[in-house]
């Protein structure tokens, strides 16, 4: 999850002054308000959205013709477990153009009422070693009402994360927008409290092959252009805690059920599957994400440590970045999420010293694990779970394996 010299460069824009928080509020509301201009009504968005809908659909279809799914419901089954997931109700779409609509109305939801944050460089890579310590079962012992910051947000990163997905595409994802939403499920039919989150890639990120700047180009000559933040993926994830602590093993069951439905749907798409692009000079590293499941692992950690306290919040105040746009607030304050100069797991090597406790030179990511918490009240011991944090002196490095991520306040 990155590499010695993306760490650098995190390092130089914290102690050189390249990344602050204020400039990264202008440019994240900048960016906003431009996505805004451009992307209700976008032909060449919609038909983008509309083709990767439709390959999704298809190839979760052709799976489930493969399995013990009831015979006759595939598609209603494969509509469920795609756009149920994501909140839509049922009846569903008649074609992908539909839910190409349905999508890009959520997304443009999000994006003018959804609360705007930038995460600083040090706080990012916490986050992303965080999220490479999680399997997919972890994620399904989410509560969004216990763990996510606010039901509505909009976080833009310090720079693009460059994903490779099962079929060799390249994704550079700028952005994470997310809100609350109740899922739709059949067999059995039942509803569920989720969350849904939305992915958006920087049209001027370094992912820039032949084909997309001619697209870019077409685009604009076309009288459409195409928005700063270009939306890309959805996925729903289960925000009611769907695994309890008591669940011994389910975390494990859950993530092989996972893997063999991505391993299925890897060779659904096979026909899709393309040689990894050469994207230039960019030395920030790519994140394999053959499972399809990178954007909920970043942020369920991102949750998971704002709540835990390992980073810390605060406003501030972003000016306006140009005349007011009929129709598109102003911005807000942006909320800017920084690494926690201090927090439980983090002692500072003096104090280490004071109490004569053993001192550590690197940080690093804990995975999620159950432990046996005692309750005064109640007499007993009952298993809960704890993590992904990270811990290790608030000064130190940040450890990964054998990468290390350098990581200043």
């Amino acid at each position: 999850m990155g590499k010695a010299s993306r760490a650098k460069k995190e390092r130089s824009r914290d102690r050189m002054g390249e990344w602050t928080a204020g400039r990264a509020a202008v440019t994240a509301s900048g960016m906003r308000a431009e996505t805004l201009r451009h992307l209700p009504r976008n032909p060449w968005v919609r038909t983008m959205v509309s083709s990767n809908i439709n390959n999704v659909l298809s190839e979760m279809y052709q799976v489930l013709l493969n399995s013990d799914a009831p015979h006759g419901a595939e598609w209603e089954q494969a509509c469920s477990l795609i756009l149920g997931k994501l909140g839509m109700r049922p009846p569903w779409p008649a074609g992908p153009d539909a839910a190409a609509d349905w999508q890009l109305a959520q997304d443009l939801n999000v994006l003018r009422s959804a609360e705007l944050m930038v995460i600083s460089p040090s706080a990012h890579a916490s986050v992303m070693a965080a999220a490479a310590t999680l399997e997919p079962g972890d994620i399904t012992t989410l509560s969004r009402d216990r763990d996510v910051v606010t039901p509505k947000g909009l976080l833009v990163l310090p720079e693009p994360v460059v994903c490779v997905n099962r079929t060799g595409s390249l994704s550079d994802t700028a952005a994470f927008g997310w809100q609350f939403i109740t899922q739709h499920q059949m067999l059995p039919t039942a509803t569920y409290e989720g969350v849904r989150i939305s992915t958006f890639m920087d049209r001027d990120g370094p992912v820039q092959p032949d084909e997309w700047r001619a697209a870019v180009t077409q685009a604009r000559a076309s009288g459409h252009p195409l928005p700063r933040l270009v939306p890309d993926g959805m996925y729903g994830m289960r925000g009611d805690a769907a695994v309890t602590a008591a669940d011994d093993g389910s975390t494990e069951w859950l993530t092989e059920q996972h893997k063999q439905l991505q391993t299925a749907l890897t060779q659904a798409s096979a026909w899709r599957a393309e040689p990894v692009a050469d994207i230039g000079e960019w030395a920030g590293g790519r994140v394999e994400d053959p499972d399809d499941d990178f954007a909920c692992r970043y942020m369920f950690a991102f949750w998971r440590l704002v709540a835990q306290g390992v980073t810390t919040t605060q406003p501030t105040s972003s000016p306006p970045t140009g005349p007011r746009t009929t129709g598109i607030p102003r911005d807000p304050d942006v909320r800017v999420v920084h690494l926690a100069q201090q927090i439980p797991a983090q002692r500072s090597k003096d104090a280490a010293e004071e109490k004569q406790i053993r001192t550590y030179h690197h940080r690093w990511p804990v995975r999620m694990h159950k432990v046996r918490q005692w309750y005064p009240s109640a007499q007993e011991h009952r298993l809960i779970w704890r993590g992904p944090y990270i811990k290790g002196p608030a000064e130190a490095p940040l450890m990964l394996g054998e990468k290390v991520y350098v990581a200043d306040h």
